[in-house]
């Protein structure tokens, strides 16, 4: 059985926010590729092979992972339409991670040569890549500094925040998504059911709820707990 540990890379595309919407260049670069779509749970990329093709999302979301030989995962990212994976294979090594579709996704695939011919085109599309590719490492740094530094509750805390819509007029805040207590706990390195007793205690002392199956922050979270 896979067992997810934690999440980390882009938060401001991962962890069920809003997916930015694809720039000037993945729009051109998608319109040269060849759309194709593909069904829940199938591994698109798979760690350690020899690729040449960049998934461009259309529609759907995908999942980035690394997995051990014993089932383990750690979830290195979320990407809905107008982002792609498959770039770290420009310089023709192999693949960093796994990808998988969390839905029926459809999908440009651009193959390596027409990857490389857009770059010399629009060079300007390198310098985004590069900004995109340090923005991820700079989140991955501070995802392994929280994940080392701050509490499971901590952690929490900071999830919900992350997922929630602004405040309404009354001060509460409703996620954006719906998520279980399984995948706050593959989010945060911990257990259910350590997800579960923390949900409990703050429906119990008035900070949570739930509407229309998602989450509501109704005040703000306490420091501590």
């Amino acid at each position: 059985m896979r067992r997810d540990l934690r999440l980390s890379g882009d938060a401001a595309e991962a962890e069920g926010l809003p997916f930015a919407a694809g720039s000037r260049h993945t729009e051109a670069l998608a319109a040269r590729g060849t759309l194709r779509s593909f069904r829940r749970g199938m591994l698109l990329i798979q760690e350690g092979d020899i690729g040449s093709t960049l998934y461009i999302v259309r529609t759907g979301r995908l999942r980035a992972y690394a997995a051990d030989p014993k089932g383990k995962e750690i979830t290195l990212g979320l990407y809905g339409p107008g982002e792609y994976v498959g770039e770290m294979s420009l310089d023709g090594g192999p693949r960093s991670a796994n990808v998988e579709t969390l839905e029926t996704t459809t999908c440009a695939v651009i193959t390596r040569e027409t990857l490389l011919a857009y770059i010399a085109e629009e060079p300007d599309f390198a310098l985004e890549m590069m900004a995109r590719l340090i923005r991820r490492a700079r989140l991955a740094t501070e995802s392994t500094r929280s994940l080392a530094l701050i509490d499971v509750y901590g952690r929490f805390k900071r999830l919900l925040e992350q997922l929630s819509e602004p405040p309404a007029p009354d001060g509460s805040r409703i996620l954006r998504e719906r998520i279980t207590h399984q995948q706050i706990a593959n989010h945060l390195a911990c257990s259910r059911e350590m997800v579960s007793r923390l949900m409990k205690d703050l429906e119990v002392g008035g900070y949570v709820g739930k509407q229309d199956g998602r989450i509501v922050l109704f005040r703000e979270l306490p420091a501590r707990w």
